[in-house]
């Protein structure tokens, strides 16, 4: 009867913990076999098998087919091509399908070809929780779907090389979750997203869904602003002033420490006890104060017996970054006299004022509402910066960070997820929290930011990240890392990623990575990572049911990422057209891609006018 069975194709001839050793019927004399009006293929590593055992039915994954299957004991024999190794993954009982195995099969059991029905069984759950990301690349009627609530509290990652498909992957899973259900409504009407997008590929696809936020912005775009003040200290000096010593270090830390115990006494902030204020907290304090009391303490200079009478001569102004004068010091016994308690820190302020005075980094040093003056005072506070990027209507609230001079990435994306970490840390008792709204954060080129220990040790952000993997769950909080380069990204992160999305990897130690996420016997899946089609991925760990192959829905052409190859052919067969590259000197300078080049063409017109004046009244 089983040979008559179109869905027989062998029988077990050893049962090695999980492991299968089957031997294939000669029955199956082709790869290929028609059931039920469709065609499957017989021996696929990383296809399903059914191994029938009365009222339930045992699921098995092809790990491995041919002679490095067969027993050693007959290795030598003609037979050695037609075995297979299967590793046991799940059962049905009836019609329920659960992961793992109640009962082992037996010597001479069948080995059935798992057909349509048998894989519905497995992967088209009911339950609520579960988001549609595409289709099973071996049965494309079936829908492939993975868990939210794994998806999140036990952290992702996502890796692909480039071109495989990557960006649209991860467009078509938060669409997947911001999705409209068959009734009209936003089945997650309370999702709360957070993208850091690296390249600034995601604004124009999902700008329905998401608030986007940029150094730079463009329509509806809002601009991004992070006040320095709610930064790790340690971290943000280091950048003003590019590294100081121990005692050096003392008089800036002193020095906001002092500021931000007299901004809290003028403000009142809620919720402080002013014995409890230490320089990291999240305090307002004038940068520029805090760099005008200092030079003045290093330049200042003394006269008189007991060397105690200021030499001042001219007042400075703090808001416009003008130190004050006084009169300098002399060589000989009657002064004026140099300041002895001085710290030498006059070249670490000189570096302070020019980060002030560079525009690239007003979105974090002079961060618009959130700019205190002088006195200490913001016109908004942080309740209002969390509102907007964690309160947004819409679900997803994007961070452009494509215009971010590169030297401060690292430590920007570091400041900004402590910033959210904190916040929904303390806050985990209240309905803002992430216990009761939780976060995903989704962090795009993750391999720029969370660098492997090997290659740069561990950075501002890399520590964050490993806290919320470590405890993010318990308050959340969830992670989702994106890398096309896995090796490079810190191996604590990753290994507490609890679901892969594998799309196409062609480095060997990128595949050697992601084998690590999956148990020794199902390693033979990844094998087929570097023929994998665009936008087709393999999806193992706790978010999925079981490991699959599938097809990811591709977005249309309107919510696709801007991350498409240059068209090389079409744009090097068009005609050569007149090109003005003041334009690009323009946008350059700006730091804009869109910035135009009218003030060029103004400067331009008026220097050739007056030129014409100047050569016509050497004529005249």
């Amino acid at each position: 009867m089983l040979s008559r069975d179109p869905t027989f194709i062998g029988e077990i001839v050893a049962v090695s913990g999980a492991a299968l050793t089957v031997q294939l019927a000669r029955s199956v004399s082709s790869g290929l076999s028609i059931i039920n009006g469709q065609t499957y293929r017989i021996g696929q590593v990383g296809s399903f098998v059914r191994i029938p055992q009365g009222y339930q039915d045992l699921f098995g994954i092809i790990s491995e087919v041919g002679a490095t299957a067969a027993p050693q004991q007959i290795v030598d024999t003609t037979e050695t091509g037609r075995w297979m190794t299967i590793e046991l993954v799940g059962e049905t009982i009836g019609s329920s399908f659960q992961r793992g195995v109640s009962q082992y099969p037996n010597i001479g059991d069948s080995v059935h070809l798992a057909v349509e029905k048998h894989l519905r069984q497995v992967y088209d759950v009911k339950e609520h929780g579960y988001i549609i990301i595409g289709n099973l690349s071996s049965a494309e009627s079936i829908p492939a779907k993975i868990a939210l609530d794994e998806l999140l509290t036990r952290h992702s990652a996502v890796f692909g090389s480039t071109g495989s498909g990557k960006s649209t992957t991860i467009a078509s899973l938060l669409r997947a979750i911001t999705a409209i259900d068959d009734e009209g409504r936003i089945r997650y009407p309370s999702a709360r997203i957070l993208m850091l997008d690296i390249h600034g590929e995601y604004a124009r696809p999902l700008t329905d869904v998401a608030q986007v936020f940029s150094i730079d912005p463009q329509a509806e775009e809002k601009h991004l602003f992070i006040p320095y003040w709610a930064l790790d200290i340690d971290d943000l000096v280091d950048f003003l002033t590019g590294g100081v010593e121990r005692n050096q270090r003392t008089a800036f830390l002193d020095k906001i420490y002092e500021m931000k115990r007299t901004s809290h006494e003028r403000q009142g902030f809620a919720g402080i006890d002013g014995s409890s204020i230490t320089v990291n907290t999240p305090l307002p304090f004038s940068l520029k104060q805090l760099w005008y009391d200092l030079i003045a303490y290093e330049t200042m200079t003394f006269e008189g017996p007991a060397r105690d009478q200021s030499t001042l001569q001219a007042d400075g102004d703090p808001e416009a970054l003008v130190r004050p004068r006084y009169k300098p010091h002399a060589m000989g016994a009657a002064g004026p006299f140099l300041n002895q308690q001085a710290f030498g820190i006059q070249r670490h302020l000189n570096l302070l004022r020019s980060r002030l005075l560079d525009r690239r980094y007003d979105f974090l040093l002079h961060p618009g509402p959130w700019e205190p003056g002088l006195s200490g005072r913001p016109r908004q506070d942080l309740d209002s910066l969390l509102h907007s990027w964690l309160g947004s209507v819409k679900p997803i609230t994007i961070l452009d960070l494509s215009g971010i001079p590169s030297s401060v990435l690292e430590r920007l994306v570091g400041s900004i997820l402590r910033i959210v970490y904190d916040a929904l840390f303390w806050s985990r008792e209240k309905t803002e929290g992430g216990i009761q709204r939780p976060l995903l954060v989704v962090m795009e080129e993750a391999h720029r930011y969370l660098a492997s220990k090997r290659t740069s040790g561990t950075g501002l952000a890399s520590q964050v990240v490993q806290r919320i993997a470590k405890e993010g769950r318990k308050y959340g909080i969830g992670a989702m890392v994106i890398s096309q380069r896995p090796s490079e990204v810190n191996e604590t992160i990753l290994s507490q990623c609890g679901t892969v999305f594998a799309l196409r990897l062609t480095n060997p130690t990128d595949r050697e990575r992601v084998r690590g996420t999956l148990p020794d016997g199902l390693v033979g899946l990844l094998d087929v990572l570097p023929i994998l089609r665009t936008g087709e991925a393999i999806v193992t760990g706790e978010a999925a049911k079981l490991p699959m192959r599938c097809r990811v829905q591709l977005p249309t052409e309107a919510h696709r990422p801007q991350s498409e190859d240059p068209k090389v052919s079409e744009r090097w067969s068009l005609a050569r057209r007149d090109e003005g590259y003041d334009r690009v000197v323009a946008s350059w300078r700006a730091q804009n891609p869109l910035a135009v080049a009218q003030d060029v063409r103004i400067l331009r017109q008026s220097v050739e006018d007056d030129v014409n004046v100047v050569t016509g009244s050497d004529r005249g």
